[in-house]
This record gives structure tokens, C-alpha cells and sequence, in this order.
């Protein structure tokens, strides 16, 4: 069979540039492929210059300015007048013959409208009839070479394909990865290549981190606080993995990597309340699917398990989710999580390595490194984000007043929320009324009176006012 070549230049010949989706009214086949048609588009164009000339006639003949000629399924093309102009053409004598009488229009015919709307609809029909023959031909010689245009297509999505991966390759430093038959995931300097684009369009420097799985540590516990880079460190090694087996090269120095036979990733939030499912009850019917089907050529990774529920479910669930998944399932596993009791997890289980983002408070603010490191996080600095989010200074006191409590109760026997009891509801309201006093106090302290200027008085009153307000 001839290959595509000879007849790829047919369709682009036949067919406009863009078709209509609705080939029953025509008008896909180009000006110049058949003759023939084209003659009849002419001829029905035509007659439509030649109904538009006679509706000029009519109104000049009639004195009725108001006339028009009209089309519809039923009637065709036929005459319109309003009601109170239609007595004239009623006289048999004006040439008109009447058709139809509505509430507010009547409607007629006439010899002249008649013929030539006779050759608009034949020379239509006509033209339909010819595009829906050459349509018949090129899909049957479409169906013909079928074989042949699906070999090329496929070629051609494959050049895509490894043109764009290649491109993008050369454009990012990208790695050349080793696939090797044994379970390891080597990774230097790896990278999320789409969060590398964004902080580089916004100036900054996106941090590559390593990646080390092997059977001695096959499952990293990685702590750290909220937007130090664990969600991103997790996704950027899934990404790197499917580029590495689809054949592409990948956002890293170097990359060395056993076959994953699977990839399982539980990160997120999401619901599915059409089908009575919580954002809690997502996150645990996947949670499941990875134990259920999990292997030990397979690479998992996991966020945050538990945190939608209370804080002792929550840990005890994420506690017997690592545990299973390095006693029974035996993958390759990244788990991030906030639970800094699960670290204890690494005295019990040999493939368990700890490891955190750091982050490191400076005069006050919290400086996030983007660097994963060894061993677990001293803390989870969620106080620090939130400042850095925008709490209100005082909700952020607020929240150091509770933690304090928290942490202290957790030595007695009331349990995690021991002391807060004594926490008056409106202590952080009292506090803020409290340092605003202060601020006005020491504002008028500092105030020398009798050597104020006009004009530094109203700014000393102006300011007061604002220490008043804020």
C-alpha cells in the first residue's frame, strides 16, 4: 500500500482551513477543488443578489417601504408586508397571490420570487449534495491508508514528544538517568522543574536537594515547618521518577534509579461530598489503596497522613501507616508529616532515616532554607509561619499563651489540654488594650510641652491619635 505521502496534499486541497463541525449545511469543501461547485455556490449566490434585487422592485412597485422577503422551512422564500399595508396586494390584479396571515403580518408570493427562489434551492441542494460525494471519497481514501496515516501519526507524536523533552533538557541542565535492575533512588541535586520556573521568574534561586533511598533506608521521615519545601521535596522525586522511566532526562546532577513498578502518591486536600466522602475519608480511602497494592519495587509517597482528624487519632493512624509501610508493603517512601513523635519510629524500624527541612529564626522572623537534611526537626515553627502569613499580632501571642499551656499540660495528667482552663477567653483582647495604654503613656511622657511648636503639636496630636486607633 502507497504510504501517506501522495495523498496528503488531497485534504489540504479539498477541505478550508478550519471545516464547520456541522457538515449537513456544507461549506467544507475549498473554493477551487471542484468546478462544478463552485459554479453552483455562484449560481445559488446569484439567485440570493437577485431575491435581494427584487425586494427593491416590490418595495418600489407597492409604495411599501415595510416589504420584505423572508425565508423559513415551511413557506420558503415568500413576500412579508405588516397588516395594515396588505390590502393592496390582496387585489388579484397587483400580481401577488396570498399565502399566509399571522397577527400582525400577512404573507405572500409572486411568479418573479417564485422562479428565482426555485434556482437558490436547486442550486443549494445541489452544492450540499456535491460536498457530501467528496466528503464520501476522502474519508474512504482516508480509510484506505488508514494504517499508513496512524504509522505517521504516531511518529510524528513520538518526534514531538522527544523534541519537547529534549528542548526542555538543554533549556533546564537536566540529567541523563541510569536505570538499573536493583531497588535504589540515587538522586543529586534534584529539582521540581516547574516550581524551578516560577521562583525564577520571580527572581529568586530555586535550592536542589539530594535523594538517597536504598534497602538500609528505604523510608525517609521527613519534619520540618510548614512552607520549608517538604511537599515540594516529595513531588519533585515522584516527577523525577516518571520522567526518568517515560525516557526523558531529569531535573537533577545525577540520577540513578531501580525500576518502579508502581507510583503511589497521598498528598493534598480534597473531598468527594457528592459520594458522602470528607476530605478525612479521601485521604484514607487512598491511604489504603497504597497498602493494598503497594510493593517493594513500588515508590510511595505520603503528607501529612492523618492530620484531618483529632491529634491522637491522627498520630496513631500515620504511627501504623509507617510501620506498615516498611514492615509489610517494603517500598521505596517519602513521608512528610508534623508528628515529631513519629521519629521515634527510627529506633525500631532498621530502613527508617530521619530527616528535615531546616529553617532557622532570625531577630524574630522565620528564615525558611529549603534544605533537606539529616535527623529530625527541633520543632514545627507553625507560630513563626503564621506570623510570616500575616496574623494579627495578637492572635500571635494568643497562640504562644496556648502553646505554653499545651506543652505544659502534656507533664500532668489532664493530658494535651491540661492548664488551659485558667487561660481567661478575653486575655489577648486585655493584653492588646493593655500595650495600647502603654504606647499612649509613653508617647505623652515623652513629650516636652512648653517647647512644642505650633506645628509639632498637631503632628504629637496626630500621632497620638493613631496610637489610639491602631
Amino acid at each position: 500500500m502507497r504510504g501517506p505521502g501522495a495523498w496528503i496534499d488531497l485534504p489540504a486541497r479539498a477541505l478550508v482551513p478550519e471545516p464547520p463541525i456541522d457538515a449537513d449545511k456544507g461549506g467544507y469543501i475549498a473554493e477551487g477543488y471542484d468546478a462544478a461547485l463552485d459554479d453552483l455556490r455562484d449560481a445559488g449566490a446569484g439567485g440570493r443578489r437577485a431575491i435581494a434585487a427584487l425586494e427593491a422592485d416590490y418595495r418600489a412597485r407597492t409604495g411599501i417601504g415595510s416589504l420584505k422577503i423572508r425565508h423559513n422551512g415551511v413557506l420558503g422564500y415568500h413576500i412579508e408586508v405588516p397588516a395594515k399595508n396588505a390590502d393592496p396586494l390582496m387585489k388579484q390584479e397587483s400580481g401577488f397571490t396570498h399565502r399566509q396571515t399571522l397577527a400582525g403580518v400577512v404573507r405572500f408570493n409572486a411568479p418573479e420570487l417564485h422562479e428565482v427562489a426555485i434556482k437558490v434551492t436547486q442550486a443549494g441542494a445541489h452544492a450540499l449534495a456535491a460536498e457530501a460525494a467528496h466528503l464520501e471519497d476522502l474519508t474512504a481514501a482516508a480509510l484506505e491508508r488508514r494504517e499508513a496515516i496512524a504509522a505517521t501519526a504516531d511518529a510524528l507524536a513520538r518526534i514531538d514528544v522527544s523534541a519537547a523533552l529534549a528542548e526542555r533538557a538543554a533549556e533546564g541542565g537536566w540529567a541523563r538517568p541510569a536505570l538499573v535492575e536493583h531497588s535504589c533512588f540515587e538522586i543529586e541535586g534534584g529539582r521540581h522543574p516547574v516550581v524551578e520556573d516560577a521562583v525564577a521568574r520571580s527572581g529568586g534561586r530555586f535550592v536542589a536537594n539530594d535523594c538517597t533511598l536504598s534497602e538500609s533506608s528505604r523510608l525517609w521521615l521527613v519534619t520540618g515547618p510548614n512552607m520549608g519545601g517538604k511537599s515540594t521535596f516529595l513531588r519533585q522525586n515522584a516527577l523525577i521518577a516518571v520522567l526518568a522511566q517515560a525516557g526523558s532526562y531529569v531535573p537533577a546532577t545525577r540520577a540513578t534509579l531501580g525500576l518502579v513498578d508502581r507510583l503511589f502518591s497521598r498528598v493534598g486536600a480534597s473531598d468527594n461530598l457528592a459520594r458522602g466522602r470528607s476530605t478525612f475519608m479521601v485521604e484514607m480511602v487512598e491511604t489504603a489503596a497504597i497498602l493494598a497494592q503497594a510493593t517493594p519495587r513500588s515508590f510511595v509517597i505520603l503528607d501529612e497522613v492523618g492530620r484531618g482528624t483529632s491529634t491522637y487519632d491522627g498520630l496513631a493512624i500515620a504511627w501504623a501507616v509507617v510501620e506498615a509501610i516498611h514492615e509489610d508493603n517494603r517500598c521505596r517512601c517519602l513521608f512528610a508529616t508534623h508528628y515529631h513523635e513519629l521519629t521515634r519510629l527510627a529506633e525500631r524500624c532498621d530502613a527508617l532515616t530521619l530527616h528535615h527541612v531546616r529553617a532557622r529564626e532570625w531577630k524574630g522572623d522565620l528564615v525558611l532554607l529549603h534544605e533537606v537534611a539529616e535527623g529530625p526537626a527541633d520543632r514545627s515553627y507553625g507560630i513563626a509561619v503564621a506570623r510570616l502569613a500575616g496574623l494579627p499580632p495578637v492572635t500571635i501571642r494568643r497562640a504562644k499563651s496556648v502553646l505554653d499551656k499545651l506543652e505544659a499540660g502534656r507533664a500532668q495528667t489532664g493530658g494535651l489540654a491540661a492548664g488551659l482552663d485558667d487561660l481567661p477567653l478575653f486575655a489577648a483582647a486585655a493584653e492588646q488594650e493593655e500595650e495600647k495604654i502603654d504606647a499612649l503613656r509613653a508617647e505623652l511622657n515623652g513629650i516636652d510641652v512648653d517647647s512644642l511648636s505650633p506645628r509639632e503639636a498637631l503632628d504629637a496630636l496626630y500621632r497620638l491619635k493613631g496610637l489610639a486607633s491602631e
